[in-house]
């Protein structure tokens, strides 16, 4: 899978309240559009893991988006 990033990014992610919040500038909004996009095209269980580590601000909290099965995909083959 193709994980890129666009020059600059800066991305956060924290709990605000009872929600998760996501924040991003231009170029780590459109960052994670492309790597979503490449994800989609994973198979189910397939994911990316963002951590202030490798990717998010620093204090950030640990970020996994994962794919699942598609039902409506599943009988398609």
């Amino acid at each position: 899978m193709d994980i890129s990033w666009e020059k600059g990014t800066r991305i956060s992610a924290r709990f605000g309240g009872n929600v998760i919040v996501i924040s991003a500038n231009k170029a780590g909004l459109l960052s994670l559009a492309g790597q979503l996009q490449a994800l989609a095209e994973e198979g189910p269980g397939s994911h990316i893991h963002y951590d202030e580590f490798n990717s998010l601000e620093e204090g950030s909290k640990e970020l996994i988006i994962e794919k699942i099965a598609d039902p409506e995909e599943e009988g398609s083959c």
